[in-house]
């Protein structure tokens, strides 16, 4: 299929999620390039973005909300921009082709096996979401039913049903979210099926990813953005390495045979728990993990006379907070390496870092989310 005749998806009018699909990829490619130079090009030389040979159904994390139409028939899709209305999907052109599969089947059973979709408006019905995540490099694929209630009708027979349809299915695992609000997930989960969680591989390291651990959607790309981040840090093998907004411990982990030890810090308990297991998965021994605040527990380590020689920072798409900022500037690591997915704030948090004494060496940016209007940058920064 040529790429100008895929870019007509039937939904990216309602949908509002793919910004970008009426250019070309070579046109997106150039808009993000001009995007980020007119952000961060003031802080110095923007090399050429890295965009994919195929960029298509790259999605390995995929989210459907499920609801009644008008004809209380019930749909299941995305919703959209802006709203809470959900817009049908059957398959999306970004979304793995597995996990779309999976969703509709999941939304053919419920009437058969007397469930129901959620109904927001009325707080009846059972079903609000289903995620769906696959293993790019393992093939294992988790699906979560995310409900209003911890009851499952007829969860023998659904299961067998599911399990039989699609043999891929590792895991099943029920989480109860009875809170009104755009929340995907609620506090508590159940296991079902297999082990509650998937593993994968990046940057030649297993990880376990659970329900809620924050796992990059696009692992082509992640590896070429971790490599380049772990390159932009020089590390010889002696430093001590905090990786703050650490995560599952991804960055960390992978820069751990390079570093002489790597620190994790996340606020994120469950994540921190899946990091550690992740270390003993590799046989890792140099890399340990806190949950924390990441600020406060730099403060603890200028107290004690300690600081180190390389800053991660992965922050969520708000950036940092001020009270981080300064505290990593009080902290003065040697270097810090900064990646993000929203240059709009990376800008801000880079002005101020450079008002604190420091320098950008390196600006990287990275097509993460081909045909959105998200790009990903790691930027390198030296102390003056």
């Amino acid at each position: 299929m040529m790429e100008n005749e895929r870019a007509l998806c039937p939904h990216r009018r309602a949908c509002g999620g793919c910004q970008l699909q009426n250019l070309s990829y070579a046109e997106q490619l150039g808009h993000k390039q001009r995007q980020v130079i007119g952000l961060l090009g003031r802080f110095g030389h923007v090399e050429e973005i890295w965009g994919m040979e195929e960029p298509w159904h790259y999605r390995n994390k995929v989210h459907a909300a499920f609801a009644l139409d008008r004809r209380r028939q019930i749909v299941s899709g995305i919703y959209q921009s802006s709203s809470h209305a959900v817009v049908p999907v059957d398959s999306c052109l970004i979304e793995d082709e597995l996990a779309d599969r999976i969703i509709v089947a999941i939304r053919g059973m419920l009437r058969p096996f007397k469930l129901q979709a959620y109904d927001e408006r009325s707080g009846t019905g059972w079903l609000r979401h289903v995620l769906v995540r696959r293993g790019f490099t393992s093939g294992q694929v988790m699906v979560v039913l995310v409900a209003a209630s911890p009851i499952f009708k007829n969860q023998k027979p659904f299961l067998a049903k599911l399990l039989s349809d699609f043999p891929e299915i590792t895991t099943v695992v029920l989480n109860v979210n009875d809170r009104f609000g755009s929340m995907l997930l609620g506090p508590k989960s159940k296991t079902l099926y297999g082990n509650g969680y998937i593993e994968d591989e990046l940057c030649k390291l297993k990880f376990r990813i659970s329900p809620s651990s924050f796992y990059q959607i696009n692992p082509l790309q992640t590896e070429k953005l971790y490599a380049e981040a772990i390159r932009l840090a020089g590390l010889t093998g002696k430093e001590t390495v905090l990786d703050a907004y650490c995560g599952v411990g991804t960055i960390g982990l992978c820069a751990a045979s390079q570093a002489g030890q790597v620190i994790g810090v996340e606020v994120n308990a469950d994540a921190v728990k899946d990091a550690i297991v992740n270390a003993r998965l590799n046989g890792i021994k140099n890399a340990w993990f806190t949950a924390g605040d990441a600020g406060q527990f730099m403060e603890g380590m200028v107290a004690e006379g300690r600081r180190p020689d390389v800053v991660f920072m992965d922050p969520p798409r708000a950036g940092s907070d001020e009270k981080f900022l300064r505290s990593l500037l009080r902290t003065a690591p040697e270097r810090i390496v900064y990646v993000s997915c929203n240059p709009v704030t990376m800008q801000r948090d880079l002005t101020m870092l450079v008002k604190g004494g420091y320098r950008v060496r390196h600006i990287q940016p990275v097509d993460m989310f081909p045909h959105t209007e998200h790009v990903e940058s790691v930027v390198k920064l030296i102390r003056q």
